[in-house]
């Protein structure tokens, strides 16, 4: 399989502890000339919320939650416009109608959020909420699928509520150190610690890189940002499936499609946390991904041969053309 030349990056991809594939390039460190390696920790943006949508499901598992349990019975917050009796279940799939900070149908630039509200406030979750508890509802809810980063948002003040626990921490607790993520959590920009790439940005007029630093919130929310190693997601996924994490009943129903119409054939359907691209020959694909100035990620689950692919790329380049070549070159 040929890599871009100009991917700079991880990629790895596994079969039943198998490596098929593992391609590393690219600096971390740009300046001192510093290379990726595969203890790199990466960035990884909206890929996130698949450990809010796995926290939530060990919730409910545990009876300390419900799918239908509302933001007016779980939040003792002033909710403003927003319908109080959006549900949880609502809220995983996408469907829930609350105003989205960063609404991706009239907004390009993430960096455009901070125009206003300078990134380095947001040091926990709820500092987000100034962006868009106060706006109304986007639509009513359950009216229809709309990809809601605020959703994820509301998801882990519900996680810090019902557990008492910062999420990241409860993350950290429940999630990453039950599939020993040694190298994954949620750090702050400017308090970095080791083997953390920084995220770079090309600018065109200047014709050099700048770091992502002013263009992403500070610390990473129930919307996204957590710093991830290669491994650690594969070890993530593996302890998912073998019910380490919650559930098999669970498990179905998070990779099932819960909302979305599938138009975008490559995008898919959305399931809780993950995405599904439907699957004609067999059983549907499952991934999550990010996007962020900087940053590109994407993990791939193949259920028919047992594949796991992580790709990032520190620079924003194109995860998603190579994870069409994995597929064209693996998916047999």
């Amino acid at each position: 399989m040929n890599i871009d030349s100009n991917f700079r990056g991880n990629i790895y991809v596994v079969q039943d502890g198998r490596v098929l594939m593992e391609h590393v390039s690219g600096f971390a460190d740009l300046a001192n000339e510093m290379p990726n390696t595969m203890e790199t920790k990466f960035a990884s943006a909206s890929a996130g919320k698949v450990f809010v949508a796995t926290a939530i499901l060990q919730l409910i598992e545990q009876g300390k939650l419900s799918f239908e349990d509302t933001l007016g019975k779980l939040l003792d917050i002033d909710l403003y416009d927003i319908d109080v009796d959006v549900t949880v279940e609502q809220l995983l799939n996408h469907t829930s109608g609350v105003p989205d900070y960063f609404d991706e149908s009239i907004m390009d630039e993430y960096e455009d959020l901070w125009l206003d509200y300078p990134n380095y406030k947001i040091r926990h979750n709820n500092d987000l909420f100034p962006l868009f508890i106060d706006r109304p509802m986007m639509y009513p809810k359950g009216k229809k699928f709309q990809y809601n980063n605020s959703g994820y948002v509301l998801l882990a003040a519900i996680i810090e509520k019902v557990t008492g626990m910062y999420f990241d921490k409860y993350l950290q607790t429940a999630v990453f150190d039950v599939c020993d993520m040694n190298g994954t959590g949620y750090y702050e920009l400017d308090r970095l610690p080791a083997k953390c790439a920084n995220n770079y940005i090309y600018c065109a007029d200047t014709n050099d890189f700048r770091t992502n630093i002013y263009s992403v919130d500070v610390k990473g929310t129930g919307a996204g940002g957590a710093f991830i190693t290669i491994k650690d997601i594969v070890s993530f996924w593996t302890n998912l499936l073998n019910g380490k994490l919650i559930s098999k009943e669970l498990l179905s129903k998070m990779f099932s499609k819960q909302s979305g119409d599938g138009i975008d054939a490559e995008e898919g359907y959305y399931g809780y946390g993950v995405w599904i691209i439907d699957n004609p020959g067999g059983k549907d694909f499952v991934y999550f991904q990010g996007c962020d100035p900087g940053v590109s990620f994407l993990s791939e689950y193949n259920p028919n041969n047992g594949i796991i692919s992580v790709l990032v790329s520190n620079y924003g380049d194109n995860v998603w053309e190579e994870m069409r070549k994995i597929r064209k070159e693996f998916y047999k």
